[in-house]
């Protein structure tokens, strides 16, 4: 016979008590809630970062991915297809493949953007950052379940100044951009860990891909994913390894072409390049200084310079090493209690590892900008460390002493970094006194120097900016780009024998350096020595084929020496490449002008003026070639558009004086050759025309 199990009796159960705090409140009502907090959080850190969008600083690459980039001025599909075909060898920007980001700034100078007007760059660049700020809090909302606690540690990204530098750098489109997809990546993917579903995967895969197109240091995000997997997911298995599979051959992809792009444009160095001890110095080091710069932004600059000597009797090198030492410790004991800091820091370690200096491409130790994507595996912890004050054991008291604390220790840091993000901000807000900050930071870096020089030479300020230089080539006797700057500025200042020697010892380190083979050409064509002059232009464009300013200059120098077709062919060419190239069209107007072909100097003097309306010496150069071809109201009309933008220039006087004698408006001539007189007494012209003008019409 069997035997009946006597059922235990179940425990009374006591009644539900109904709660109405954040973790049994209704998903909309959360969801409500968090688009709130975004949009305050988003006001927040738009004040912070007010002073950016009238920064008018150029950065160190700004040259090559805005001020001389005949692609990004030339907003087109053309453009755009060139930017996505150039894979293993981008034309305009030496370096790895970045297609989406050179579009990005090609739309903006499509908007208005250039290089007088940064605003429209500075503006997309903000907006984006706002968005990377909302999409890490609705990711922390995603992964913990806390409004509060999600829009507290956003607002603690958002705000902090480290966040500052990609936004005026122009250059840095590409940070801020990859971010973007990132974010979005990562989001799609907690969606698919906590949801399933084959469209939240695809999507997720897809923004992967557009991150790494806008700038390949995503590309160990799946490994970030795999982490998240571990903690705060907790589905880390052999499926979720198995799920990352289209995402790592996306990533295997991305570092081979980033491999080859880099060696082929741009420089590149390999670890076996160095001393073994290098690299651990290098990682030992930006460990620390990474975490010292995000809990201290203090000093925040965009050129940190590799520690002299990079060994341990550096005091930032052995503090690096014992350090890391100490850190990895602790986390490695954290890890009997909980994963979450272990995991947080190892996040920020595997998303920040492209840009430790591994793997060479930079003449930097660490970047404010290398720590933007990364710093969301901090805020992970940040985010743990406010849950076990949110949500305590409910035996414990002091709840809402607890989150009150909480809520003010993060706002008064948020207040403390927003002062620090807007002085940051008014750093950028021209050349001259960001480089000068760089300066004070690096006072020996040659790097910083030059920049410093630059900013200077660009205010006209050229002796000061020649102290730059040599004080650069004082810290490094190597560096080529002084010798170059320093010859420009020598040759600006018309000491031309003296700037030969720095052409050629640019030349002697570095005889690839295509911009000293240009500033060397155009030495030797102001000494008169033509057939150096051409070699050293065509030397320029050899190795840099799309460098159009030597181009131009050896287009002068064949107009010059009367090879009046090798000039005009050399002038198509460079308007081929960049149409809207302001000097190109002036320069081939005055070709067609100088050989009597009126009509086609016509034309590219009314394209350059539509390009650049404000150029009155086109309006003038249009004058003469109206008046040539016959057309003496056009002509007048062309020399009071000049007028109008400078009335100071006697000699334009003189010349519509001249035309208004020719179109019989007597009394307006002899108005506009006693302005030239008052302007310039010495005019010998003017003197016998208006003298000759008076007497015939008093014998009238």
């Amino acid at each position: 016979m069997s035997r009946k199990r006597k059922r235990k009796p179940e425990p009374a159960r006591s009644p539900k008590i109904k709660r109405t705090d954040e973790r049994t409140r209704p998903p909309g009502r959360s969801v409500g809630l968090l688009a709130a907090l975004i949009l305050v959080v988003g006001l927040c850190v738009f004040l912070a970062h007010r002073p950016t969008l009238s920064a008018k600083a150029f950065s160190f690459d700004d040259d090559l991915y805005l001020k001389q980039n005949p692609l990004v001025q030339n907003p087109s599909w053309h453009s755009a297809g060139r930017f996505l075909s150039e894979v293993l060898e981008p034309s305009t920007v030496g370096g790895y493949y970045q297609p989406l980001a050179m579009i990005s700034l090609m739309l903006d100078h499509a908007t208005g953007g250039n290089v007088n007007n940064l605003r429209p760059f500075h503006r997309t660049s903000l907006i984006l950052h706002l968005c990377n700020t909302g999409l890490v809090i609705v990711l922390l909302f995603m992964l913990f379940g806390q409004p509060w606690i999600a829009a507290l540690v956003g607002l603690l990204f958002g705000l902090h100044p480290m966040t500052v530098e990609p936004i005026p750098w122009v250059g840095e489109r590409k940070t801020l951009l990859a971010a973007f997809f990132s974010l979005w990546s990562l989001v799609f993917y907690v969606r698919y860990a906590r949801r399933g579903g084959w469209k939240s995967y695809v999507v997720c895969l897809a923004m992967y891909v557009l991150a790494v197109m806008s700038k390949p240091t995503s590309t160990p995000l799946p490994v970030g994913m795999l982490l998240l997997d571990a903690w705060p997911l907790r589905r880390l298995s052999w499926r979720a390894v198995i799920e990352k599979i289209p995402f790592f051959a996306i990533a295997g992809v991305s570092s081979i072409v980033t491999i080859i792009s880099q060696g082929r444009t741009a420089t590149l160095s390999m670890p076996t390049d160095y001393a073994p001890t290098r690299t651990p110095y290098i990682l030992c080091h930006n460990i620390i200084f990474y975490l010292y710069k995000i809990v201290w932004p203090a000093n925040l600059s965009s050129h940190y310079p590799f520690p002299e000597p990079l060994a341990l009797r550096h005091p930032m090198v052995l503090t690096g090493v014992v350090g890391t030492c100490l850190l990895l410790a602790s986390l490695v004991i954290s890890l009997r209690w909980t994963r979450a800091l272990f995991v947080g820091w190892l996040f920020f370690f595997v998303t920040i590892l492209p840009a430790m200096g591994i793997v060479g491409f930079t003449n930097v130790i660490a970047s404010d900008k290398f720590a933007y994507l990364p710093s969301v595996g901090l805020l992970l912890v940040v985010a743990w460390l406010l849950m076990r004050v949110w949500r305590p054991d409910e035996s414990r008291r002091g709840v809402g002493v607890g989150r009150i604390g909480a809520c003010v220790v993060v706002l008064v840091f948020a207040m403390a970094e927003s002062i620090a993000t807007y002085r940051q901000g008014q750093i950028w807000s021209d050349s001259e006194t960001l480089h000068r900050h760089m300066v004070a930071s690096a006072p020996h870096s040659a790097t910083a120097l030059n920049s410093y020089g630059l900013a200077l030479a660009e205010n006209g300020k050229k002796v000061e900016a020649i102290k730059q230089y040599q004080k650069a080539l004082e810290s490094d006797p190597r560096f080529v780009h002084s010798y170059h700057n320093l010859a420009n500025a020598l040759l600006d200042l018309n000491r031309v024998d003296e700037s030969i020697p720095y052409y050629l010892e640019a030349l002697r380190y570095d005889s690839t350096h295509f911009p000293a083979h240009n500033g060397l050409g155009t030495a030797f064509a102001q000494r008169g020595q033509v057939d150096e002059a051409i070699k050293h232009f065509k030397e320029s464009l050899r190795i840099k084929p799309l460098y159009n300013v030597a181009r131009c200059n050896l287009a002068i120098v064949y107009a010059q020496s009367g090879r009046a077709d090798e000039a005009i062919a050399t002038f198509k060419e460079a308007l081929r490449i960049n149409p809207r190239a302001k000097y190109a069209h002036h320069n081939l107007a005055n070709v067609y002008l100088e050989t009597g072909r009126f009509d086609e100097a016509i034309q590219h003097y009314r394209q350059e003026l539509a390009l650049n309306p404000s150029f009155a010496p086109a309006f003038a150069r249009l004058g003469i070639a109206l008046a040539r071809k016959g057309d003496l109201p056009a002509a007048i009309q062309a020399y009071h558009s000049a007028l109008a933008i400078k009335p100071a220039v006697a000699g334009w006087h003189r010349e519509l004086a001249d035309l208004l004698r020719q179109a019989n408006r007597t009394d307006e001539a002899v108005a506009m050759y006693r302005k030239t007189l008052q302007l310039n007494p010495n005019d010998a012209k003017a003197k016998e025309s208006l003298k000759a003008l008076l007497a015939a019409h008093s014998t009238r």
